[in-house]
C-alpha cells in the first residue's frame, strides 16, 4: 500500500512529467493526508490509513521556510521552472489559501521571476470566492477532471462530502483559458468494479465536456507510482495517445505522459 507523505511546507525540487524542476509547496500537515477526494490511485494512500494530527502551516511557516530554500536555491541550484502547490492533499483547503499564495507569488518575484507558479487541485473548492482570488495569482491552475460520469467519480475519485459534476463543469467552463484539465485514465478493477475509463463510454462525454470547458490546456496522464488499490493498471500509451489525438482534435493543447 502506497504511503507516500511528503514534508511540509516545503518539499524537493522534484522532476515533474509535466512540469520541469518543480519546488513543491505543501500547504497540508507534515505527518498526514487532508483532503476533500479520497481517489484509489493517490500515491499518498488513502485518507483513513494517513489521519494528520498536526495543523495546516502557518503562513509565516509557508513564508520562511520558502524564502531559504529559494535563497540556497539561489546559491547552489537547481534553478526552478516552477513552485508547485501540491503534497499531502487539496491545497485549496488551507483556510489561508489566498493569503499563502500572495506570499508566494512575492518571494517567486524577488528571487526566481522567470518561475512558474502551478497548483495541483482537485477542483471542489473553486466554488468559493475566496478560492478563486487565490488562484488568480497563479500561472497554471491545473484542475482535475477523470470523467463527467458521477457513478464513477464516487467509485474512484470519492469525493469526502458534497460533490455535484454539473456545478464543476459550470465553474471549470467560467474559467474558461485560464484553466488546465487534468485528467486520470487507467484500467483494472477496484473492490470487484472495473474502473477503466478509457473507453469511449467515458472518452466521448469527456471530450465534449472539455470542448465546452475550452481550457487552455488538457494534461492527461496515467499511473506512475504505487497505488492504494492494488488491482489498478496503467492504461496503455496506444490508448493515451488515441485520446490525444481527439482532444488536439478540438483546437485544444494536449500533453500525454505515460
Amino acid at each position: 500500500m502506497s504511503t507516500v507523505i511528503y514534508p511540509s511546507p516545503i518539499f524537493g525540487p522534484v522532476h515533474s512529467r509535466r512540469l520541469g524542476v518543480s519546488l513543491g509547496i505543501n500547504l497540508l500537515p507534515a505527518d498526514g493526508k487532508v483532503c476533500s477526494f479520497d481517489c484509489i490511485y493517490c500515491e499518498c494512500g488513502f485518507n483513513a490509513d494517513h489521519r494528520a494530527k498536526s495543523s495546516f502551516p502557518t503562513v509565516e511557516e509557508v513564508r520562511d521556510a520558502l524564502e531559504a530554500r529559494l535563497q540556497d536555491m539561489v546559491q547552489n541550484g537547481p534553478k526552478p521552472d516552477v513552485l508547485t502547490f501540491a503534497g499531502n492533499g487539496e491545497p485549496t483547503l488551507h483556510p489561508h489559501f489566498a493569503e499563502v499564495a500572495a506570499a508566494v507569488a512575492s518571494l517567486r518575484d524577488k528571487y526566481f521571476p522567470q518561475a512558474k507558479m502551478s497548483i495541483l487541485s482537485n477542483a471542489t473548492r473553486i466554488g468559493r470566492a475566496e478560492v478563486r482570488e487565490g488562484l488568480r495569482l497563479f500561472d497554471n491552475v491545473i484542475m482535475k477532471l477523470d470523467t463527467v460520469s458521477a457513478e464513477y467519480i464516487r467509485l474512484a475519485d470519492r469525493p469526502c462530502g458534497h460533490y455535484d459534476v454539473a456545478e464543476q463543469l459550470e465553474w471549470l467552463g467560467k474559467m474558461h483559458e485560464s484553466v488546465i484539465i487534468q485528467t486520470m485514465f487507467m484500467k483494472g478493477t477496484h473492490e470487484g468494479r472495473d474502473v477503466n475509463n478509457c473507453t469511449e463510454e467515458f472518452v466521448q462525454p469527456w471530450l465534449e465536456a472539455v470542448g465546452k470547458i475550452a481550457p487552455r490546456k488538457v494534461m492527461i496522464y496515467t499511473i506512475d507510482r504505487e497505488t492504494p488499490s492494488p488491482l489498478l493498471q496503467k492504461a496503455t500509451h496506444e490508448e493515451l495517445d488515441a485520446i490525444g489525438e481527439r482532444v488536439r482534435a478540438l483546437g485544444i493543447e494536449c500533453s500525454v505522459s505515460y
